[in-house]
């Protein structure tokens, strides 16, 4: 069922919400968080969609918040509230309401998403787009415990990364950081297995991809050793290497989804890793609430302190000589004891 209501106010949404819930049946009972999503009109619908697909496993009330920016300064100067409430099939699991902000009111989005949360659950802030540089300063992500952004949406995503690590607060995460959970589930696994001291490591992915850069930050941050970063034609991630003192470990997947985990002295095994849609890397963050302590301390790593392939000799040596300044090169008992377990932990 969807309620369509024109230069409205919070309280006939509410109003409206209680009259769809009475027409098909349904109870506000059951959800579990507020999703709120602040995006453009242009990605409005793949986000809703993605949130609606993940609400099957969290129901939630998902607000949806779009600002029209209008180019005429009379439409600026009128301040309007329309808004679009569904509930029942319409809506996924849960109740949707999509709220588009006009004038004056967009710089008050949070007055209008207030009234709109559940009482005494969790809330949730996701910006699928054009993401604020500090998101626990934005008006909407102070009314959040969680906050997500995708630095892969951003023009330039490794760039965001260091702003990232500047503004952090506890309850920030990131969808570049959920993509590459199977691949840390999958290493702490390999060396879960050998009894060898982890020497260095190398990550190989496309050149612009978070992902990438975060996965070889972490393995830095956990092994206190020197990572390389290299580049390939993708998608996304294609292999990570180690080196050790028994011989090298590899995670190769060359075509996005089936990869080879190479272990010196074991068969090859051929393990799934393939590409995730949003859907899956939102319900993953929304099963818990709690701050990302580990990605934090991969983000406060650094890009800067990798090697990559457009580095010098001399620079190599100068970041490996600072990459160990730190610890020793790490054991794999050590390894296992940083590194988060295989699922519990992973993130």
């Amino acid at each position: 069922m969807k309620i369509d209501l024109t230069d409205t106010t919070a309280s006939k949404i509410n109003k409206a919400l209680v009259q769809g819930r009475r027409a098909v049946g349904t109870q506000a009972v059951g959800m579990v968080l507020t999703l709120v999503i602040v995006t453009d009109e242009e990605n409005a619908y793949d986000a809703l969609k993605a949130a609606n697909d993940a609400s099957r496993e969290h129901p939630s009330r998902k607000l949806v918040v779009i600002k029209r920016v209008s180019r005429s300064p009379r439409d600026r100067a009128k301040a309007r509230l329309d808004a679009e409430v569904r509930v029942g099939a319409d809506a996924g699991t849960g109740e949707t309401v999509v709220v588009r902000l006009y004038g004056e009111v967009i710089n008050h989005a949070q007055s209008v998403v207030l009234p709109l949360l559940l009482p005494d659950a969790p809330v949730v802030v996701w910006w699928p787009v054009n993401a604020p540089t500090d998101p626990a300063k934005d008006p909407l992500g102070a009314l959040a415990q969680r906050r997500v952004t995708d630095t892969y949406a951003s023009e330039q995503p490794v760039q965001e990364l260091a702003g990232r690590a500047e503004a952090y607060t506890p309850g920030d995460t990131d969808l570049a950081w959920t993509r590459i959970t199977p691949w840390r589930s999958m290493l702490a696994a390999a060396l879960d297995q050998v009894s060898c001291e982890v020497t260095a490591a190398e990550v190989e992915g496309e050149e612009f991809n978070p992902s990438c850069e975060l996965l070889a930050m972490w393995l830095a941050d956990r092994l206190k050793v020197p990572v390389k970063r290299s580049f390939s034609a993708g998608p996304g991630l294609t292999a990570v290497r180690m080196e050790t003192s028994c011989g090298p470990i590899v995670l190769d997947r060359a075509d996005g989804s089936l990869a080879t985990l190479s272990i010196q002295g074991q068969p090859d095994r051929a393990v799934a890793l393939q590409r995730r849609e949003t859907a899956e890397l939102m319900a993953e963050e929304l099963r818990r609430l709690d701050p990302d302590d580990i990605y934090a301390s991969a983000l406060r790593f650094g890009v800067d302190r990798l090697a990559t392939p457009a580095d010098n000799g001399a620079d190599d040596t100068s970041k490996a000589g600072a990459a160990k300044s730190d610890a020793k090169p790490a054991s794999s008992a050590a390894a296992k004891k940083a590194a988060p377990a295989k699922k519990a932990a992973a993130k």
